[in-house]
C-alpha cells in the first residue's frame, strides 16, 4: 500500500488568489486575504473578519457562461477550480478513461437557499435554490460543467476533514483499480448560516487569527474551492503526463471525544498521522514540512500541538505552519486547499510562514515557522480535523 497516486493537475480559488499561481505568490509574499465582510448582509459584519473572495457571483456567471442567478456560490467556485485542475493536466476529454468526481462541502447551496427561504410557501420562483441546498447538488453541477458522464460521482461531508477524505477515497479508488482518474477536492462558500453557527460556538475571532499563539482568540471563516486530478500509473505512462507530486499516504480516525472539540491530548490526530505514515511507508523523521490544521482556536491548537509532539518527539517536530491565517478556515475545502499548497511547497521547496504568531503557547515548546524558508521538501504532511471527531491526515510526496 506504499505506492503513490500521481497528481497531474490542481486548481484553487481562495481569498488570496483566483488560481494556484496567485495563491502561491500570496503565500510567499505574506499577503493575507482576511478582511471585514463586504458581500454578505449580516448583523456580524463589524464583529468578525473572514477570508472572502472579492469577485461577485454575477461576474463569475458571466465568466463561466451561466444564466444570472442560476447557481449558488459553492458550485460556481468549484467549477472554476475543477476546470483549472483539468486544464493543467491537459485533459480535453474527461470521459476518455474511467473517471470519478469526489467533491466535498459543508455549506452546499446554503447561501442561496437562506436568501429565498422565506419565499418558500409563497412562490416557487426560486425553488431551484431551495432544492440546491443539499451537498450533492454542487457536486452534480460541477460534474455537468466539466462534462463528466456515466461515471462515479459522489459527495463527502465530514466537516472540516471533508476534502482530505475526498483525496483519500480517490487515491484508494485508483489503487484498487476501480477508477483510472479521480478529480478530488471540494467547495464551500460563506453564508449567514455558517457565520451565525460559528458565532454561537464562540470560536470566531474579531481580528486576524493567530494560529499556535498563546493569545489566540479563534478562527476566521473563509470560502474557497480546490481540486486535484489524481491518475493511475497506466494513464500517466500512456498520456505522458507531467506528474506534479504524489498522494503517498493517508489516514483517517475518529477522536470520539466531543461533538465539536478534540481531545486535549490529540488522540484522534495521532491515530490519523500514524495511519498516514504507515500507508506511505515513511517514518516521522522523513517528513520535511507540516501544514497544520491550525485553526487558532484554544482547543485545536493545544490538541494538535500535543499530537505532533507525540508523533515526532520533543525537539524533533519539523518546520510547521498553518496557512489558515491567509485564507481563513475554509471548512470542507481546507484539506483540498492545503493539499494544493503542499504540492506547491514541494515544487518550489518553500515552507510557508505562520502569520501573526508572537507568543509561544505555555503548554509546550513548539513554535511554527514565521518566515518563508527555502529547503528541500520531499514529503509534506497535511492535517485536517473536523467536528464530530473526524481526523484526517494526507501525505503528499515528491516521488511515488
Amino acid at each position: 500500500m506504499s505506492k503513490g497516486v500521481a497528481i497531474t493537475g490542481m486548481g484553487v480559488i481562495s481569498a488570496i488568489g483566483n488560481n494556484a499561481q496567485e495563491n502561491f505568490e500570496a503565500l510567499i509574499s505574506r499577503k493575507s486575504g482576511i478582511s471585514k465582510i463586504s458581500h454578505i448582509n449580516t448583523i456580524h459584519a463589524d464583529d468578525i473578519m473572514v477570508g472572502e473572495i472579492a469577485t461577485t457571483n454575477s461576474t463569475f456567471e458571466k465568466q463561466l457562461g451561466l444564466s444570472e442567478n442560476s447557481f449558488s456560490r459553492s458550485p460556481i467556485l468549484g467549477i472554476i477550480a475543477a476546470k483549472e485542475a483539468l486544464a493543467q493536466s491537459g485533459i480535453s476529454d474527461v470521459n476518455d478513461y474511467k473517471t470519478g468526481l469526489i467533491s466535498s462541502t459543508t455549506v452546499g447551496g446554503m447561501d442561496k437557499s437562506e436568501q429565498y427561504f422565506y419565499e418558500y410557501f409563497e412562490s416557487d420562483t426560486h425553488w431551484n435554490h431551495i432544492n440546491g441546498l443539499h451537498a450533492g447538488d454542487s457536486t452534480r453541477k460541477i460534474a455537468e460543467a466539466i462534462g463528466l458522464k456515466e461515471s462515479y460521482v459522489t459527495t463527502i461531508s465530514t466537516a472540516c476533514s471533508s476534502a482530505a477524505n475526498a483525496i483519500m477515497l480517490g487515491a484508494r479508488m485508483i489503487k484498487s483499480g476501480r477508477l483510472d482518474r479521480v478529480i478530488v477536492g471540494g467547495t464551500d462558500a460563506l453564508s449567514k448560516f455558517t457565520i451565525n453557527g460559528f458565532k454561537t460556538l464562540m470560536i470566531l475571532s474579531d481580528t486576524y487569527s493567530t494560529p499556535f499563539d498563546e493569545h489566540r482568540k479563534g478562527l476566521n471563516l473563509g470560502e474557497a474551492a480546490a481540486f486535484l486530478v489524481l491518475e493511475s500509473d497506466a494513464v500517466v505512462k500512456k498520456e505522458n503526463r507531467k506528474v506534479l507530486a504524489y498522494v503517498k499516504g493517508y489516514g483517517n480516525s475518529n477522536d470520539a471525544f466531543h461533538q465539536t472539540a478534540s481531545s486535549e491530548n490529540g488522540d484522534g490526530a495521532v491515530l490519523a498521522m500514524e495511519k498516514a505514515l504507515k500507508v506511505a511507508g515513511l517514518k516521522a523523521k522523513d517528513i520535511d514540512y507540516i501544514n497544520a490544521h491550525g485553526t487558532a482556536t484554544p482547543n485545536n491548537d493545544l490538541s494538535e500541538g500535543r499530537a505532533l509532539l507525540r508523533i515526532f518527539g520533543e525537539g524533533k517536530v519539523p518546520e510547521f505552519s498553518s496557512t489558515k491565517a491567509y485564507t481563513g478556515h475554509t471548512l470542507a475545502v481546507a484539506g483540498g486547499v492545503e493539499a494544493v499548497y503542499a504540492v506547491l511547497a514541494i515544487q518550489n521547496n518553500r515552507v510557508y510562514p505562520n502569520l501573526n504568531f508572537k507568543t509561544p503557547m505555555k503548554e509546550f515548546d513548539l513554535q511554527p515557522e514565521t518566515a518563508v524558508k527555502e529547503k528541500e521538501i520531499k514529503h509534506v504532511l497535511s492535517n485536517s480535523f473536523g467536528f464530530g471527531g473526524n481526523c484526517s491526515t494526507i501525505i503528499i510526496s515528491k516521488e511515488a
